[in-house]
């Protein structure tokens, strides 16, 4: 109960930021609160309880930002599903794969590298893609989504007041 859930102006989620910045954004007229928690915080002469989900006023455009490369996001860009024999494993079954191996000049990037069982990736070892005969399932492309935000959404552990404007479903 130590975060608050920013949304843009056209409500729809920014990032999740501390309590006392949301109590800052609230003080200083940039934000409307929407929905508040039942605890709260006194200065001398003011009382406030804490905002749970605040909406900036005003539209801004936002900063685009590259997708840090991480196993996780790479897992979650592929949906956990191997790109080779196109089955879904949990994570602790799952490696990459160079798509160009390393040996061959193939480079660590969003576009060369894929999702892959343990199994499809010892028997890819370091050939080419045509030399097995295997397709892709998806072509592997940069992600334009912020997996962060995601990672901070744990959807077990978030307050009930954040359901209405998150853009999925609780467990």
């Amino acid at each position: 109960m130590d975060h608050s859930l920013l949304l843009s102006a056209g409500y729809e989620p920014v990032k999740v930021i501390p309590w006392k910045k949301a109590i800052t954004l609230v003080v200083l007229g940039k934000v409307e609160v929407l929905e508040e928690y039942d605890k709260e915080v006194h200065s001398p002469t003011v009382t406030y309880r804490l905002p749970s989900v605040i909406k900036l006023n005003r539209f801004f455009k936002p900063i685009p930002r590259k997708v840090k490369f991480s196993r996780h996001n790479l897992f979650s860009r592929d949906n956990y599903t191997c790109q080779y024999c196109h089955k879904t494993f949990p994570a602790h079954q799952l490696t990459y794969d160079h798509v160009v191996p390393r040996s061959k000049g193939g480079n660590t990037t969003w576009t060369n590298v894929v999702t892959s069982c343990q199994r499809c990736n010892l028997r890819k070892g370091n050939k080419p893609l045509h030399a097995l005969n295997v397709e892709l399932l998806n072509k592997p492309v940069e992600p334009r989504w912020v997996p962060e935000f995601m990672t901070i959404m744990d959807i077990d552990h978030t307050p009930n007041s954040w359901a209405n404007y998150l853009f999925f479903g609780r467990r």
